[in-house]
Parts: C-alpha cells; structure tokens; sequence
C-alpha cells in the first residue's frame, strides 16, 4: 500500500471524525457496534490505520490514525463513565445482567421457602403419624381394660336444649 497525500489524509481524518460523532451518538449502522471496526467501515479506511506500525528496524511509529482512535475510545470511556450507553446492545446487555441476578435471588428466595415448607411438611406428617399411633395404642388399651363405656349417639340433629341461634 503507497503511500496517501495530505489532502487525502486531511479527507480521511474528516470522515473518520464525522463517523465517530455519529457512533458516539448513538447512531450505529445494522450489524454494527460501537468499536474501531465499525468506524473504520463507516469511514471508509482501512482498520490497519488506527494502530501503530512497525518499522524495518523494528522500532514502531504511531499509525495515520492512531490519534483519532485514540481521541475515539477516550470519549467512549468518558461517555460510559458518566452512565450513557451508546451501543442499544450493550444497554440491552446490561439489562439483561440484571434481570438474570433479580431472577436468580427470586430462585434462590423460592428454593430457601420450599426448603422451609418442605421441612415444615415433614414435620407436620410425622406428628400426625405420632399421634395417630398414640390413639390407636388407647383405643387398644380401654377396649383391654373394658371399663369404658361408650356414650349413646345423638338423636335427630337437634341440640339438647332448643336451638344455638
């Protein structure tokens, strides 16, 4: 690749800068995000341009475009810091992480409550089997013992002493 004129770079470095404002507000092109790759596409550069080059002796020298990459991912940072998500996936992103920890508490709330009602379950079982055995030991005891009589049944549902109302 040869080598650009100056008012090609000059053009280039318009483009990369109107691009990057456009990025920075928000408006990203389908299938795109807010990143070198992107604007360089949106500029119409070469992405090779926004890092720095080797030399033949191996020292390295900043790309054409280092600067402005450089310029472009210090306003991202700066936007980011203050709270503003430009790319909509990277908000929707964000969204999603935290609907994924408030529904993992509600998961955990629910297992520790099922826990509990399980528990409580279990408890409440044994006791009625407790006392289901413990009535079967008397009945078994006072039919032993035949000094228990039993009482008459009540006669045609009515009370002993007129009506309850």
């Amino acid at each position: 690749m040869g080598r650009i004129s100056d008012s090609d770079r000059v053009r280039n470095e318009d483009a990369i800068r109107a691009a990057m404002v456009r990025l920075l507000r928000g408006e990203l092109p389908p299938g795109g995000k807010c990143d070198l790759k992107t604007l360089a596409r949106e500029s119409g550069v070469t992405r090779t341009g926004f890092y720095p080059k080797k030399n033949r002796d191996g020292t390295t020298r900043p790309g054409p475009y280092q600067h402005l990459a450089e310029e472009f991912e210090r306003r991202l940072t700066a936007l980011r810091q203050a709270g503003e998500i430009v790319d909509p996936r990277a908000a929707q992103i964000e969204r999603l992480k935290a609907q994924i920890a408030e529904l993992k508490d509600r998961v955990a709330t629910r297992d520790e409550a099922l826990a509990e009602l399980t528990a409580f379950k279990t408890l409440a079982v044994s006791r009625i089997a407790a006392q289901h055995s413990e009535i079967e030991q008397l009945r078994e005891q006072t039919v032993a013992l035949g000094n228990v009589r039993r009482l008459p049944a009540a006669r045609g549902g009515t009370a002993p002493y007129g009506p309850c109302s």
